[in-house]
């Protein structure tokens, strides 16, 4: 039987596919997924380490790989030249300096950042995000007593926004060289508890002092305690042999972990802090680097540094995610060659310059101890270029929700500003127009960035790690100096005296931002002429 249909009603079913599917069809009504976010923290890579930055004497394929399809910030910094206040203000948007306890934190430093503040991690949680962190944490455990190392380790990133947590629990030269899951730590066993403590806990348990001949790496200053691994280190911990890690082992187990995070959440929008341990000391990476750049461990352990961002990039690929990932790399703080340990760091430094062209290093407040490596790939959303804009690892909390469109109550991420167009290349975006950076905290030092004018404040008229080539040394500095880095990017002439108006102007705006107790949105900064 044939079916005769007339010309209205063939209009009418062509009208209709072509309209789409019906308005109650969820399909239709299914929103873009949100892009999944990567940061990718170095830990103690300055400017000049990687390639794409200048270095000559070694090659960083794969970090430069990312630059070449993303943006390569010329002026990206973290907000401290040390670790633990450069993590506290990445996460949580807000200057280190105006927390008590956010110096380096030692090995049973309690939990710095309190449960129920909000960080980059719960706003993405809250957000639909799974969240996790694989890597050096080093932001203390526990309550106010410390790390409880045989129970539950909590508070920790798990009350703080992360769904999972793989860590390294403090910084590989502290004590005590274990992994933690989550609340626990990994491989513990009941029989053999894991004691941490500030002293020696037997007249007759090595040390870096009197078993140093045993050692397969010797120290150089402050890192004589405790020996795990041929290695000495920071403070004191005996039992948890079953839990200890080789530090050879890290960067693979970091990468292992990651991937375990990705394949799980592959279908959902996901946050993974990726926090490496190199270039920090001690430096030992997996044997298959060693001896592999000519710069000795140092070198190998960029080199180890380099196969991890690849590693990332390729699992990207892999479950094709990379169109729909923005990955941030970056790194804690500046460089530095002999951190405690002597391993061949300044012998074999030959004519590489880790800080670039910029004065200074890890621990002080120069160029060299904040601008860093900083680089945004987002496939297919960025386009590969250059910027000079000024941008910084504090501002990733504000620009994040930005980008996936969560609100930010007005008393949290208090210095973080929205850089979120200039991470991702638009035309005409803003960066900072103004910067605080800080040492580590204890001697009251501090870099005003605004516009190309940086005023240095020493409250103790004293900097640390001035030259990066050297070996570590406070100098006497005056109490202010002040820079024009697009005249003077290396900092080398105080023109303080030629400039008074313009340094009494930053005096006072300096004054007022640590005064204010924040930034975003309510300080209104303008650049010094």
């Amino acid at each position: 039987m044939r079916i005769r249909v007339s010309p209205a009603v063939l209009c009418l079913l062509l009208l209709l596919a072509l309209s789409g599917p019906a308005k109650g069809d969820k399909a239709a009504q299914q929103p873009a997924r949100k892009p999944n976010i990567v940061v990718i923290m170095a830990d103690d890579l300055g400017y000049g380490d990687v390639s794409c930055y200048g270095a000559a004497s070694i090659q960083t394929p794969n970090i430069d790989r990312l630059a070449s399809e993303g943006i390569r910030f010329t002026q990206g910094y973290c907000s401290a030249s040390t670790c633990t206040p450069t993590r506290y203000s990445f996460l949580t948007g807000n200057y280190a300096f105006r927390a008590k306890g956010t110096g380096i934190a030692p090995p049973n430093a309690p939990a710095i950042i309190k449960p129920g503040t909000e960080t980059i991690a719960s706003l993405l949680q809250q957000g639909g995000y799974r969240t996790a962190v694989v890597g050096k944490w080093h932001l203390g455990l526990g309550g106010e007593s410390g790390p409880a190392w045989n129970d539950e380790l909590k508070p920790g990133p798990l009350e703080i926004g992360f769904d999972s947590c793989f860590l390294l629990p403090t910084t590989n030269d502290r004590v005590p060289q274990v992994y933690v899951e989550d609340h626990r730590v990994l491989n513990l066993d009941p029989s053999d508890p894991l004691w941490v403590g500030n002293k020696r806990p037997s007249m007759d348990h090595p040390t870096g002092k009197t078993h140093r001949d045993t050692l397969k790496m010797d120290w150089s200053h402050g890192h004589n305690s405790t020996i795990h691994n041929g290695i000495s280190r920071i403070g004191f911990y005996t039992g948890g042999h079953a839990a200890r890690f080789r530090d050879e082992d890290l960067a693979d187990k970091w990468v292992e972990k990651s991937r375990e995070f990705i394949a799980e959440n592959r279908d959902k929008p996901f946050f993974l802090f990726f926090a490496s341990h190199d270039v920090h000391v001690p430096r030992m990476p997996h044997e298959r680097f060693h001896g592999k750049s000519a710069m000795g461990f140092r070198g190998d352990s960029i080199l180890q540094l380099d196969w991890c961002v690849g590693e990332l990039m390729e699992m990207l690929d892999e479950m094709s995610l990379s169109e729909n990932t923005l990955v941030v790399f970056c790194s804690d703080n500046g460089p530095v060659m002999d951190d405690g340990y002597k391993d061949g760091a300044l012998e074999k430094v030959g004519q590489h310059r880790a800080g670039g062209s910029f004065t200074g290093g890890k621990y002080s407040i120069y160029e060299g101890g904040t601008r860093t490596p900083f680089i945004a790939r987002w496939k297919g959303a960025i386009q590969p270029s250059v910027s000079e804009k000024v941008v910084c690892t504090i501002d990733l909390p504000t620009s994040v929700a930005k980008l996936t469109e969560q609100p930010i109550p007005d008393q949290t991420f208090t210095d973080s500003i929205d850089v979120l167009d200039a991470l991702l290349g638009k035309p005409n975006a803003a960066g900072r127009d103004h910067l605080v950076v800080q040492d580590n905290g204890h001697t009251g030092s501090f870099g005003l960035r605004s516009g190309d004018w940086k005023l240095h404040r020493y409250d103790k008229n004293k900097s640390r790690n001035v030259v990066v080539e050297q070996e570590l040394r406070k100098v006497r500095v005056p109490n202010f100096q002040l820079f024009n880095l697009a005249d003077d990017p290396a900092e080398q002439n105080n023109i303080l005296g030629e400039h008074p108006d313009v340094a009494q102007r930053m005096k006072d705006q300096l004054r007022q931002i640590i005064a204010s107790g924040r930034t975003r949105e309510v300080l209104n900064t303008t650049n010094a002429d």
